[in-house]
């Protein structure tokens, strides 16, 4: 097991929330897509879980850890790691660090220690992943949530504070992406890339964050998928039914129909 790995932590209290109604689950850990604060509805089909996409509104992703330990979460949207924009494997990726009993809010792709541009649903031709050239994933949110490996003799300089300089060694600049995350050949289908819901890349907010050392256990503790889809989409597929909305009643309407005008004296 690798010694060398550093993840990020929240330079948050932790947190008091309750757990999500709508969160996916998976022995305990969460996730859940929060929109205006509320938590998103989820759809179950195929032993997979989709959220409806809203098209231009914002989103956060929130995770949770249930446990007593720390555990550190690899979190990817559209595919690419939200730290560091990266494609990488979930073993090998820049980690969120969450404290026992831990919730917090992840609200955009992390361009700074201070700073993040938030999330928010738009096409797949306007996504971030678009302006990074590879749309191959667009459309998943995926979390890998990792135990932290037991240790018996615990070296002081393992928890020290690494100070600003790893701070600006494992963070991307703002004005341009990581070497590693430079543009990549797009995948050949992208004539409905305004068909389909991906994640842009949004305004700047405030989110701090630092460096720490964390070593995680070898296997996953919890692996956790969401997709997600515009409302026209999920009803192709069958997780949202076909209803018979206002449009359509509306496209029924007729000018002018065999009748007469009512007359108020035949109600008394």
């Amino acid at each position: 097991m690798r010694n060398r790995l550093l993840f990020f932590a929240l330079f948050l209290a932790v947190s008091a929330t309750a757990a999500p109604v709508h969160a996916a689950r998976i022995h305990g850990f969460e996730v859940s897509v929060v929109v205006d604060g509320c938590e998103t509805p989820e759809y179950h089909q195929d032993g997979k879980i989709y959220v409806e996409a809203l098209k231009g509104r914002e989103f956060t992703v929130r995770l949770s850890n249930p446990t007593a330990e720390r555990v550190a979460v690899a979190l990817s949207v559209d595919g690419r790691n939200v730290v560091d924009a990266r494609r990488t494997t979930a073993q090998g990726a820049a980690k969120w660090v969450l404290s026992p009993g831990q919730t917090v809010e992840i609200p955009g792709w992390q361009i700074s220690g201070d700073t993040s541009r938030k999330f928010f649903f738009t096409e797949t031709g306007r996504s971030y992943a678009k302006w990074l050239g590879d749309t191959r994933n667009v459309g998943t949110i995926e979390a890998v949530f990792f135990r932290e490996k037991r240790r018996y003799v615990l070296p002081p300089a393992v928890e020290r504070d690494l100070g600003s300089g790893a701070r600006e060694e494992g963070v991307r600049r703002q004005d341009a992406p990581a070497a590693s995350a430079a543009p990549e050949k797009s995948a050949p289908e992208e004539r409905d890339s305004d068909r389909f819901a991906a994640t842009g890349i949004g305004d700047r907010t405030d989110h701090r964050v630092r460096w720490t050392r964390f070593e995680e256990e070898p296997r996953p503790a919890a692996k956790i998928a969401v997709r997600y889809e515009f409302r026209r989409e999920l009803v192709r597929l069958g997780v949202l039914p076909r209803s018979d909305d206002a449009l359509a009643s509306r496209e029924r309407a007729r000018g002018f129909e065999p009748r007469y005008a009512p007359d108020p004296d035949r109600r008394r």
